[in-house]
């Protein structure tokens, strides 16, 4: 059974509230909702996180690898610009990840459209809201049968 670990970053626990007309009403509660409904008829372990920390996510991705987690799906918030520590964890530890975004990062300020981690992902899915997180995690699934 495939193990994956979803990663929401800074200020994600905000949204539903967070500035609605870039990343809509949804909630974090509602999007791990959908994801754990996923993993249930996909016969897939679940494991969420959330943090406005940067040395708090590069500790669970460090630890992820200890707790047999084949695939990490990451939306780092802010930190996609500015963490070359949460790249080096990432190269670290091995595992294969997906970098998502709620909004589409190329369509806003241009200093969203540079990620530490896009070139290293496995791939990236930005700008379909919820629907980010959901595709990400049909291809973590895909990419774990094959493995």
């Amino acid at each position: 059974m495939a193990n994956i670990l979803v990663i929401h970053g800074p200020n994600l626990n905000l949204l539903g509230t967070r500035e609605p007309e870039v990343y809509g009403t949804e909630t974090l509660a509602s999007i791990n909702k959908h994801l754990a409904q996923m993993a249930e008829q996909n016969e897939v372990r679940l494991r969420t996180y959330q943090s406005n920390t940067e040395g708090n996510i590069i500790s669970c991705i460090q630890q992820a690898a200890s707790k047999d987690i084949q695939f990490i799906i990451i939306n780092p918030g802010a930190f996609t610009h500015t963490s070359i520590a949460i790249r080096d964890a990432f190269l670290a530890t091995r595992i294969p990840f997906i970098e998502v975004h709620v909004s589409n990062v190329y369509a806003r300020e241009e200093f969203r459209s540079h990620s530490y981690l896009s070139d290293i992902a496995l791939g990236v899915i930005s700008g379909f809201g919820r629907n980010s997180y959901l595709l990400a995690f049909e291809a973590a699934i895909i990419h774990c049968n094959q493995s």
